[in-house]
Order: C-alpha cells, then sequence, then structure tokens
C-alpha cells in the first residue's frame, strides 16, 4: 500500500522528509536539506532506490536494536528508518519503506 511523503521546514529553516506508511506508521525520515528542491530530489530519489533491497544498510546499534539506511546510487544516505529489535525485523522494515514509497505522494507541510 503506498503511503506518503511529508516534507517539513525545520526550526532552523532547513527542509526534511518523513516516509508514512499507508497504515500512517512514520518508516523514515530524511537528513536536513538548506534548499527545498534539494529535499524534493531527496524524495525522488528514495522512490528510485526504495524497491531495490541492495540499496539498504541494516547496522546493529549500541542499544541492540537494528537501524536501517536507505542509500542512493552515489552511496549518500538518503533515508534512515526506526530501531528494530531483530535483524528480520529490520529486514522486514526495508520491505515495508519500498511498499511505502512506492506510488507515494508528497503533502507539502512547507
Amino acid at each position: 500500500m503506498a503511503g506518503k511523503f511529508e516534507l517539513k521546514k525545520a526550526n532552523n529553516g532547513e527542509f526534511y522528509f518523513s516516509l508514512i506508511a499507508g497504515n500512517h506508521e512514520n518508516v523514515g525520515r530524511s537528513e536536513t536539506y538548506k534548499a527545498k528542491a534539494s529535499a524534493l530530489n531527496g524524495i525522488e530519489s528514495v522512490k528510485k532506490n526504495a524497491g531495490n533491497m541492495a540499496r539498504y544498510i541494516i547496522k546493529e546499534g549500541k542499544n541492540g536494536k537494528f537501524y536501517v539506511s536507505l542509500k542512493a546510487g552515489n552511496g549518500e544516505v538518503i533515508l534512515t528508518g526506526q530501531g528494530y529489535s531483530s535483524e528480520d525485523g529490520a529486514k522486514k522494515g526495508c520491505e515495508a519503506i519500498g511498499r511505502a514509497a512506492d506510488g507515494a505522494s508528497t503533502d507539502d507541510q512547507t
């Protein structure tokens, strides 16, 4: 089920986006961008790369949770997911990001 990207402006004036799944769960967040156009390009990059499981990195944090990062073709992280209690859960999180990004609309809240 397609989700949506929520584009927002941070307190420091920079822009970021979150990917919200069809079940209304936040499945990932971007870094901040100085320009709105750059954040919009980031959204397009997530749409392009989210279905490619080879673009995901799963790392275990010091707290024992597993974190997901989605990288663009240039190796830059474009979306960071939530922490999962297991590596299998993180893999399912990658799939959830892919499903949410596929056909997702953008809700510009700036």
